[in-house]
C-alpha cells in the first residue's frame, strides 16, 4: 500500500499495478531519448570544432600558396620575356622550314586525292553491283509477297463463293418456309370467309345480332373499367333489364348503355338506288333509331335511381358515322331525351371519362386518409432531415480529427526522420591535401 496525499495505491491489485508499470516504462522511454539526443548533440557539437578548426588551417595554406604563387608569376614573367626574342628568331627559321615542307606536303596531298578518287571509284562500282543484287532480292520478294495475297484473295473468293452458296441455300429454306406460311394464311382466309358468312347468319338473326352487339358491350366496359364498377344484365326497379349499368357516384348516380343494331335499315340504305329510294331507306333508318331513344328514355331513366341519361351503344362505326353525317336532326334528338349515342369508340373514350370521374370521387373519400397519409410523411421528411444534420456534424467532426491525426503523424514522421538521419556523412576532400579534415565513421 502507497499513501499518496488523498490518494491510496495498493500494489497487488492489478488495475493499479499495470497502469504503474505503463506509466514507470513511458517515463523511462523518455528518459532514454533525452540521454540518446544530449549524447547526439554533443558529438554534433565536436565535430563542428573539428570543422572550425579545419578550415582555419585551410585558410592559412591558402595564403601562403597565394603569395608563393605571386613570386612565381613574376619570375616566370622575366624568364618569358628572355625567351620570346629567342622564339622569334627560332620561328622564323621555322617557318621559312614550313614553307618548303607545305609544298611537299601539298604534292603528297595531290598523289594521295588521287589514289583515293581511284578508290572511291572502284567502291562506287561494287556499291552498283550490290545494290542491284538486293534490288533483284528486293523484287524477289515483293514477287513472293504478291503471289501469297492472289493466294489469301483466291482463298477469300472461295470462302465468300461457298457464303453465298450457303446464304442462297437459306434463302431458298426461307423461301419454301414462307411459300408454307402462305399456304396457312390462305387456309386462315378460307376459315375467316367461313366465320365472316357465319356471321352475316348471326346479324341476320335479330336475336342474335343483339346478342352480338351486348358481348362487344361487355369487351369493351370489361376493358375500360375496374370490375367493381359496372354489371351487366341489372334488372331496375321498374322491372326492366339494362345490359350494362355504370355505377357511377352521386351525381349523376349510375347510367345505363343500351346496346342497339338496326342493321336492316343501314343495310337497305347501302343498296338503295335512285334518291327516292335512298330518302326512303333514310327515312327508315332515323325512325328505326327514335323507337331506340324513345325506348331507352323510357326504361332506363328512372328519377332517383338512376343518372338523368342514358347512352345507346351502337357497334358499328359505319352507322354511327352515318347518322352524324346524314341524320344530324336524330342525333339531336337524342340529346333532347337525354340518350347519347356511341360508337365502339367513341364509348370508349366516354367509359375513360367515367373512369376519371370515378378515380376523382375515390380521391375526394379517402382524402382525409391522403391528409393523413401526409402529415406522416411530412413528420418522416423532418425526422431524417434532422438525422441527416447530426450525421453531417458527426461526419464533420471525424474528418477534422482525421485531419489532425494526418498532421500528428506527419510531424512525427519529420521529427523521426530528422533523429535517424542526424549523423554527417563522410565528407571527401576537395584537394590533395587532407589535412585539418575530420572523418567520422559511418554508423
Amino acid at each position: 500500500m502507497i499513501q499518496i496525499g488523498d490518494i491510496t495505491l495498493d500494489l497487488s491489485d492489478p488495475a493499479t499495478l499495470w497502469p504503474l508499470l505503463a506509466g514507470a516504462a513511458i517515463l523511462g522511454l523518455i528518459l532514454w531519448l533525452l540521454v540518446t539526443s544530449a549524447s547526439r548533440t554533443r558529438r554534433s557539437m565536436e565535430v563542428v570544432e573539428h570543422l572550425a578548426r579545419g578550415q582555419e588551417r585551410l585558410a592559412e595554406r591558402m595564403q601562403a600558396t597565394s603569395d608563393g604563387q605571386a613570386q612565381a608569376n613574376l619570375q616566370i614573367m622575366q624568364t618569358m620575356e628572355v625567351r620570346l626574342s629567342e622564339v622569334q628568331t627560332a620561328m622564323a627559321e621555322r617557318m621559312h622550314e614550313a614553307a618548303s615542307r607545305q609544298s611537299q606536303n601539298l604534292a603528297a596531298l595531290q598523289e594521295r586525292l588521287n589514289e583515293q578518287l581511284h578508290v572511291n571509284a572502284l567502291k562506287q562500282g561494287n556499291a552498283l553491283s550490290d545494290l542491284q543484287e538486293r534490288m533483284n532480292e528486293q523484287m524477289a520478294q515483293n514477287a513472293l509477297k504478291q503471289a501469297q495475297v492472289l493466294a489469301q484473295l483466291n482463298e477469300r473468293i472461295d470462302k465468300t463463293l461457298a457464303g453465298s452458296s450457303e446464304k442462297t441455300t437459306e434463302s431458298l429454306a426461307k423461301l419454301q418456309e414462307r411459300l408454307a406460311t402462305i399456304d396457312k394464311a390462305q387456309t386462315n382466309i378460307e376459315k375467316l370467309s367461313s366465320d365472316v358468312l357465319g356471321l352475316q347468319d348471326i346479324l341476320s338473326n335479330k336475336q342474335r345480332r343483339g346478342m352480338f352487339g351486348e358481348i362487344q358491350l361487355n369487351d369493351i366496359v370489361a376493358n375500360a373499367l375496374p370490375s367493381d364498377s359496372y354489371a351487366f344484365q341489372t334488372t331496375l326497379s321498374n322491372g326492366k333489364r339494362a345490359d350494362c349499368i355504370i355505377l357511377l357516384p352521386n351525381p349523376p348516380g349510375p347510367i345505363v348503355i343500351d346496346a342497339k343494331f338496326p342493321l336492316e335499315a343501314y343495310e337497305a340504305l347501302m343498296v338503295a338506288e335512285g334518291q327516292e329510294a335512298q330518302r326512303k331507306a333514310l327515312r327508315d333508318l332515323a325512325a328505326a333509331v327514335r323507337v331506340h331513344i324513345k325506348a331507352i328514355a323510357s326504361k332506363y331513366i328512372l328519377e332517383g335511381e338512376t343518372a338523368d341519361g342514358a347512352l345507346m351503344f351502337l357497334p358499328s362505326e359505319a352507322i354511327y358515322a352515318e347518322l352524324h353525317a346524314r341524320l344530324p336532326e336524330v342525333v339531336r334528338e337524342g340529346f333532347d331525351n337525354r340518350v347519347w349515342i356511341v360508337s365502339p369508340t367513341t364509348c370508349m373514350a366516354t367509359l375513360n371519362t367515367m373512369r376519371a370521374v370515378m378515380k376523382d370521387a375515390r380521391m375526394r373519400e379517402q382524402a382525409g386518409e391522403i391528409r393523413k397519409a401526409l402529415k406522416n410523411l411530412h413528420r418522416d421528411v423532418e425526422i431524417i432531415e434532422e438525422r441527416a444534420g447530426k450525421l453531417e456534424t458527426h461526419l464533420r467532426q471525424a474528418g477534422d480529427d482525421v485531419s489532425g491525426i494526418l498532421t500528428a503523424t506527419a510531424r512525427a514522421g519529420k521529427r523521426a526522420e530528422r533523429l535517424d538521419n542526424f549523423d554527417f556523412e563522410e565528407l571527401a576532400p576537395e584537394s590533395g591535401d587532407t589535412a585539418g579534415i575530420v572523418n567520422l565513421p559511418r554508423r
